[in-house]
């Protein structure tokens, strides 16, 4: 995982490829096409004069085999094992890089001059205030790709984002020149499978997808300190088999901002058989130690699946099912910024040690253009679903504005218990403008479900157990109409 832990190998023969010449190093652009794809279509790296090994930026020989990969017409840009030291490397249509075992692509530290490092960021828009500064930008990446087609990134190696910036905290600012805080960043692309690879602290976002339609996102490990994948404004998109650990952000994100410059909604999604958590020390899911941090550590544990909370464009036609949560936040379901979030169908999940199980919220903060009305959050299946030593401060259901046409069934809820009478007299406030959090209200005077501005809510087959004495109630519903 680290250079210190990662054997490096020689790797000066292309094996299985017919290619000949392995030593050879071109000079031409020509020379180098017709000796990388002879016979294979396979393009090793190491030919254009990438060294991997751990000091040297190869940022130069890596654009260089991509750029006549796509002179050839297309095909595999191959990493061997090494570790690949670089900035911004910059994607093509109709490329698929592989990233051996034992791999390791790692972003450089930025320069000081800010100056021969990592591409800048696109210029600045009038829509850039509507949401944070990661989701405006892709150029300012490790890998970036815009308006691409037939792409893809797979094999099980690793991408390490070292240098990259998180976006707050200390380390590199990412609105300085020459700083980098995505590891993998996409706009406008179709036709693009990420696949197979692990990514160690992959800056603000480990993948951003933004207006990435037919996307395919399978078997990724990544264990990161902000966010995991994320998913915006995107259509037809598969994220299958995953584990993310995100303990001071969220692990699978979709959104749907204004990033674009224009609302578009996410839609047409799959989330299945993904694994969950904030719970474990940065790269200790990838090296398989799961490692759980000390008490009283700093962490938000938040590491969960979130619609949100960019919420422009609006969330259509999206399954979850067969998902893992552990020691991080519930699902969340959250449109605050104008958006419409509906035909939402969640089955087969399982959670431990989890805060607030279930967080729906419809609300008015409206990061948008001005005229945007509040959205609506209706026609939400909810089945099949465990949750264990759940977090009794925080409910699981809070909306803010009405919601409706929402279906609760076979649900069994453990949580935490010890809840008092003055837990139970506890009137939450609205603050249907603010950020959404399930701790924005506080202490809540249910411990099970809170609900209220809600129409034509069933609960059928749910069962609420308190593992300590509790005085509040299971199911809270000030001014709730359904059946």
């Amino acid at each position: 995982m680290s250079s210190d832990r990662t054997e490096r190998r020689d790797f000066l023969r292309i094996t299985g490829a017919g290619i000949a010449g392995a030593a050879l190093q071109p000079h031409s652009a020509e020379a180098q096409t017709v000796s990388a794809f002879s016979g294979s279509g396979i393009c090793d790296v190491k030919l254009f004069g990438a060294k991997g090994d751990g000091k040297t930026i190869d940022t130069p020989a890596i654009n260089r085999a991509i750029e006549a990969a796509v002179a050839a017409g297309g095909g595999m840009v191959r990493f061997p094992a090494g570790q690949y030291l670089w900035y911004s490397i910059r994607l093509k249509s109709n490329i698929a890089l592989y990233l051996d075992q034992n791999a390791a692509i790692i972003a450089a530290d930025p320069t000081s001059s800010g100056s021969d490092g990592y591409d800048l960021a696109e210029p600045i828009s009038s829509w850039d205030p509507y949401q944070d500064f990661g989701h405006n930008h892709w150029h300012n990446s490790l890998f970036w790709g815009g308006g691409l087609e037939n792409l893809s990134i797979h094999g099980p190696g690793l991408i390490w984002g070292r240098g990259l910036s998180g976006g707050w905290g200390p380390g590199p600012v990412a609105e300085h020149a020459g700083v980098a805080n995505k590891a993998v960043s996409l706009k406008n692309c179709h036709n693009v499978i990420l696949r197979d690879f692990s990514i160690l602290k992959g800056g603000h976002f480990g993948i951003l997808a933004t207006g990435v339609d037919s996307l395919t996102i399978d078997n990724l490990k990544i264990d990161t300190d902000r966010d995991g994948i994320d998913i915006d404004c995107c259509r037809n998109v598969r994220v299958s088999n995953c584990s993310v650990n995100s303990p001071w952000d969220d692990a699978i994100c979709p959104k749907s901002s204004y990033a674009l410059g224009y609302a578009r909604s996410t839609e047409n999604v799959t989330i299945t058989n993904c694994y969950v958590t904030g719970a474990y020390k940065l790269g200790t899911l990838l090296d398989g130690t799961f490692q759980r941090f000390e008490p009283g550590s700093k962490v938000y544990g938040n590491g969960r699946i979130k619609f949100g909370t960019e919420s422009n464009g609006g969330f259509r036609n999206i399954t979850i099912s067969n998902c893992v949560f552990e020691g991080c936040y519930g699902l969340a379901l959250e449109t605050v910024d104008g958006a419409l979030l509906e035909d939402i169908s969640i089955a087969n999940i399982t959670m431990r040690d989890i805060v607030c199980p279930i967080f729906m919220r419809l609300g008015s903060r409206m990061r948008s253009p001005a005229g945007v009305a509040t959205g609506a959050l209706r026609r939400i299946l909810i089945s099949n679903f465990v949750c264990s030593n759940a977090d009794s401060r925080f409910s699981s259901i809070l909306p803010g504005h009405p919601i409706e046409d929402i279906q609760l069934s076979d649900i069994y809820i453990q949580h935490q218990g010890g809840g008092t009478a003055a837990t139970a007299a506890i009137q939450p406030p609205e603050v249907e403008d603010k950020y959404p959090e399930p701790n924005m209200f506080g202490d809540m005077p249910s411990q099970g479900f809170f609900i209220r501005h809600a129409k034509n809510i069933s609960f059928s087959n749910v069962e609420i157990l308190s593992l300590k004495e509790d005085t509040p109630a299971g199911l809270h519903s000030p001014g709730r109409s359904g059946r």
